[in-house]
């Protein structure tokens, strides 16, 4: 494995929280969130007790994939400030001892950016992928008066950046080695980017399909060495700064330099059946390839945390205290914790697991409320990819109050994924704020006791006492969690060793010489004593 400068000791009892920013607070009422309506929320989150925010792309845009089409790497999109506001964001946040991260999209651009202006145009220019002839399958027309077409990384409107191909191929002359020209221009730009951010104050990045890089890559393995030269030059130039991979698939992604990177929906040996096997109950986005299968947090009690323990313990053994695998509780791709038949009762349970289980937590905005997954909303820059993938449904506005939309406009044209939760009974955060007994205090709570219980976060032990109904583990030899998150009443046998037990967070979990009872999504985190 590749010697790294060791992570920044700040990410270790780090809890992240993830900002989609045209959703979370609109500042001028013209429908969209922005910087200043973050910066005026920043209380909220210090509250919650969050010290590292994860933010969207809010670079320049055509807005065709919600971001993630880039047209200007340096300046941000004027509908969310400018870039004065985003340094005044980052400073008001480090006021309150909260880091900022951005979210690198490395692997493509929008047709728009000048870059592919230009190479659409100059048969010479190798910064893009493009044939000299013809269009291969996946291949896209060029829209300027270069033959030829270009590869794209997602969507036709997304150039894929050109890092090279890990083989050559006579039948494909468009293939260049990863020390061609223009894949070293790419290497080099993505320096230039993270430098210019990261001297405006930004703590890092979350990079964005991370794993595309380099073509035709088995294994990865120059996609990997494209990283662990980034890495390096970011232990030099910027050692306090962190790296974060969408990868979903930690055994490859740490060693080639993240310090983290997330478990998700998708991706790595196992299809992100890990993350899948614990929150996706069949609603919201799911892809149609998947198998179907039966979650663990599901009122039925037919799921297991099996695999995630072992997807979690592969990934652990090969990564050697290299890193830290990230556990989140949804994101702007996938479905929220509040999802189909799932309801606001069996959401602490949920919570419970994640903020004591040794990963680092993502809290998704609005899931500290219980916001739920609107299904059908139309498709909204690019939200929609198939039959029942619909990312629309995850963007809604975050529910500050009781007023229409939470203060974003209600007119239909103005914000982007309206409406928000049509429920009745609609968390908001104003309310949960005034009762102590609501999700978002328990959640609250909990960040708290992560944060003062060392063997609660990334670095205690953890050892499986029970891995099914309920899910019993203990962690660093001294606190005893307890997750049933279905609706039946559960037990397991449980020898506890002589001394107390002090309840620290449970709800409906009876812990005595015979065994553990948990009663339906009973959830309790003990501390054994002598």
């Amino acid at each position: 494995m590749t010697s790294f400068r060791p992570a920044p000791t700040w990410l270790a009892d780090a809890v992240f929280y993830q900002i989609y920013p045209q959703s979370f607070a609109d500042s001028d009422g013209d429908g969209i969130g922005d910087f200043a309506g973050i910066t005026a929320k920043l209380d909220h989150l210090s509250w919650l007790g969050v010290d590292t925010v994860w933010l969207n792309p809010c670079f320049v845009s055509p807005f065709r994939d919600a971001g993630y089409d880039v047209a200007d790497y340096l300046n941000v999109a004027p509908r969310y400030g400018s870039n004065d506001d985003l340094a005044a964001l980052v400073d008001a946040a480090r006021r309150r001892g909260i880091r900022v991260l951005l979210d690198l999209v490395a692997g493509h651009t929008s047709v728009d950016h000048p870059w592919f202006r230009a190479s659409a145009d100059d048969p010479d220019d190798h910064r893009y992928i493009w044939t000299a002839e013809g269009r291969p399958a996946g291949f896209v027309d060029s829209p300027g008066t270069r033959p030829g077409a270009y590869l794209p990384n997602f969507f036709d409107s997304q150039p894929a950046l050109n890092f090279g191909y890990a083989r050559e191929d006579p039948a494909e002359p468009w293939r260049l080695p990863v020390d061609a020209d223009g894949p070293r221009a790419n290497r080099a730009a993505l320096r230039t980017i993270m430098d210019h951010w990261l001297g405006l104050g930004v703590s890092g990045f979350r990079v964005d399909m991370a794993a595309s890089l380099v073509k035709d890559d088995p294994g990865r393995t120059e996609t990997a060495r494209v990283w662990t030269e980034l890495r390096h030059w970011l232990d030099t130039a910027h050692p306090d700064a962190v790296l974060l991979a969408e990868w979903g698939e930690p055994e490859v992604s740490i060693p080639a330099g993240f310090h983290a990177d997330f478990f998700l929906h998708f991706g790595g040996p196992t299809d992100g059946l890990a993350l899948r096997s614990l929150w996706s109950n069949g609603e919201g986005t799911v892809n149609d390839t998947w198998d179907p299968l039966d979650c663990f947090f599901d009122a039925g009690g037919k799921g297991s945390p099996r695999p995630f323990v072992e997807a979690w313990q592969q990934a652990t053994r090969a990564v050697d205290g290299s890193g830290t695998i990230s556990l989140p509780t949804a994101n702007h791709d996938f479905s929220r914790l509040n999802c189909g038949p799932r309801t606001a009762e069996q959401l602490p349970a949920a919570f419970a697991f994640q903020l004591t289980w040794p990963t680092l937590p993502a809290i998704y905005y609005g899931d500290e409320i219980g916001m739920r997954y609107v299904p059908g909303l139309p498709d909204k820059e690019g939200s929609v990819l198939g039959p029942r993938y619909n990312r629309a449904g995850s963007r809604t506005p975050m529910q500050w109050d009781d007023s229409p939309n939470a203060g974003f406009s209600t007119a239909p044209a103005d914000h982007l994924y309206l409406p928000v939760d049509p429920s009745p009974d609609r968390p908001t955060v104003a309310a949960q704020r005034a009762d102590d007994t609501s999700l978002l205090h328990l959640v609250r709570r909990l960040i708290a006791l992560r944060r003062h219980t060392p063997d609660l976060g990334p670095g205690g032990s953890v050892e499986v006492l029970h891995l099914g109904y309920p899910f019993v583990y203990l962690r660093g030899g001294r606190y005893l969690v307890v997750i049933n998150p279905q609706r039946n009443e559960a037990s397991c046998p449980y020898k506890p060793d002589a001394g107390t037990l002090r309840p620290l967070e449970a709800r409906g979990v009876e812990v005595t010489d015979g065994g553990i009872t948990a009663q339906g999504f009973g959830y309790g985190i003990f501390e054994l004593g002598g």
